[in-house]
């Protein structure tokens, strides 16, 4: 599962779901992001993003 930093520039246009340093899914939505563009900030310090391919 390859994990993406706030500010790290978004690989492929998909679904994307925000997680805590910790593991733990801080939204139940995943948010849209276009390829190119940067990962916003996180609701927590430590956060990242995980690519999310599910419907």
């Amino acid at each position: 599962m390859q994990r993406y930093r706030p500010g790290e520039t978004v690989p492929m246009s998909c679904g994307y779901k925000p997680y805590s340093k910790d593991g733990k899914c801080l939204s139940n939505e995943k948010m849209f992001l276009e390829k190119g563009e940067s990962f916003p900030p996180t609701q927590q310090s430590g956060g990242y993003y995980v690519m999310d391919m599910h419907d």
